[in-house]
């Protein structure tokens, strides 16, 4: 007896790189949009004096650049290295009462990032799988020494961060690489805050923290 079977069921049994899941290790590049901005912690100064009525962090948008290396530990999990330059600027607006002013402290940033990661992963979908990271990173400020610098007047930050970073993802397997869109929160632990009480913008915060909001693109052969 004869069976026709529609050209589409088909097209759902082709599998693309079949033989990518066995690599015990791969290597790929990352090109990303973040979105950062500081948590602050106001100092007790801040309510004893009525010069600087505001002081909050605001959100800016920057993008990263990065490489990607991927080692298999398991059918499940892999760890992930996935270094990055990123620009990020992360500003500061104070509204004054003495004189009557409001000011934006740019605090721009060119950071390495060293992020190492666990991978987890689900079966593959036909060509598709989901994913979840979480892991540690390093930041290294490039700007933050030529910005104290430039400026005597600007809020000074330290060069070195450390933090954690969770996300997830998907894998789209085309015929010659994976196109993986990620979105993950990138956080950091320590105070990067160099307060110097000669300053009366560093002077009314207490402690600075980073944020950032990450979408990337990974594409991985």
């Amino acid at each position: 007896m004869f069976l026709w079977k529609p050209s589409y069921v088909c097209a759902q049994q082709m599998m693309n790189m079949e033989e990518h899941d066995q690599k015990p290790y791969y290597f790929g590049i990352t090109l990303a949009a973040n979105n950062s901005n500081f948590k602050l912690y106001q100092a007790p100064v801040f309510l004893k004096q009525d010069s600087i009525m505001v002081v909050e962090p605001l959100k800016t948008v920057g993008f990263n650049l990065g490489l990607l290396a991927n080692a298999r530990l398991s059918q499940y999990f892999d760890l992930r290295f996935n270094p990055n330059l990123v620009f990020a600027s992360k500003n500061l607006y104070y509204k004054e009462n003495y004189p009557v002013q409001e000011t934006d402290q740019k605090i721009e940033s060119i950071l390495l990032s060293f992020p190492l990661q666990i991978k987890f992963k689900s079966d593959r979908i036909g060509n598709m799988r989901v994913y979840t990271i979480a892991g540690l990173k390093y930041d290294y400020d490039l700007a933050a020494s030529s910005r104290a610098r430039r400026d005597d007047k600007l809020v000074k930050i330290r060069t070195s961060d450390y933090g954690y970073e969770i996300g997830a993802g998907f894998e789209f397997y085309f015929q010659s690489f994976i196109f993986s869109p990620e979105f993950k929160v990138s956080n950091g632990f320590g105070n990067v805050h160099v307060k110097d009480p000669n300053l009366r913008y560093s002077n009314v915060i207490d402690k600075l923290q980073s944020r950032m909001l990450v979408f990337s693109i990974h594409l991985e052969g």
